[in-house]
């Protein structure tokens, strides 16, 4: 495979959680850290996303697969631009499950955050079922194949990857790092058969469970490139020590 430019990423999806209080928090905390290595993204939910003042990146929790129109409820990604958002996540395995998002539905999203020169955080990842009963390799394939098959290997380019275990989000159980770096293996891989340039240099985020005593081991695996970060998140110290286990 060829050489990589991978850079570290870690980025704080507060789910539907905060306030105004903590986007205070986390922009004075940010404001006095010192992360030269490493890029911080912050995916508050929408009301907050006007509330920050640039010193950490942005990215949005979820998008419409429509430019705009009559979609009560939706967000487009013209709106999020204005906000200066780059990042948007698609496909988290609570939109899948709590919204019926199909893969197809989301390799549509894919396609849309594309269109608008922002990074899709591609979620992908095994509910415990299907890691029991030896077919998870098959499942992930599935997830992104449907997006390869929309956008092609030549856009993976410009997004970033999550794997998620589902059985290991908000339940306190995370994927030994052992177990984090054969299955980003296995992605990075997939995608090297139509792409090993791409495959190299995509960005693979660990996302279940992290924490600041957990994330040094985790993000030092060949093939983990840093993190989506759900509960931990929420505290402003606890988040900041992930993001320095990233930046060494």
């Amino acid at each position: 495979m060829e050489s990589n430019s991978r850079r570290q990423l870690v980025a704080g999806n507060w789910k539907m959680n905060g306030d105004k209080a903590l986007v205070d928090k986390v922009q004075k905390q940010f404001a006095a850290a010192t992360l030269n290595n490493m890029d911080v993204v912050i995916c508050p939910p929408f009301p907050y996303l006007g509330l920050f003042d640039g010193k950490v990146k942005l990215g949005s929790q979820n998008i419409s697969q429509f430019e705009s129109g009559a979609h009560t409820g939706e967000v487009s990604v013209a709106m999020l631009k204005e906000f200066n958002c780059q990042y948007v996540i698609v496909g988290h395995s609570e939109r899948r499950a709590d919204n019926n998002e199909s893969s197809s539905l989301v390799a549509l999203k894919v396609e849309q955050v594309l269109n608008a020169y922002l990074t899709p955080i591609l979620c992908v990842g095994e509910p415990e079922d299907v890691r029991d009963d030896g077919t998870l390799f098959d499942y992930i394939a599935a997830q992104l194949d449907t997006v390869l098959l929309k956008v092609g290997i030549s856009q993976f380019a410009d997004i970033v990857l999550a794997y998620e275990p589902i059985w290991a989000i908000g339940t306190g159980k995370t994927a030994s790092p052992a177990q984090a770096q054969e299955v980003h293996a296995f992605i990075r891989g997939h995608l090297a058969k139509q792409d090993n340039n791409i495959a190299a240099n995509i960005v693979i985020l660990y996302g279940g469970s992290v924490k600041g005593n957990n994330a040094q081991e985790l993000f030092s695996q060949a093939d983990v490139d840093g993190g989506l970060i759900g509960g931990a998140s929420l505290n402003p110290e606890d988040f900041l020590s992930i993001c320095q286990a990233a930046n060494q």
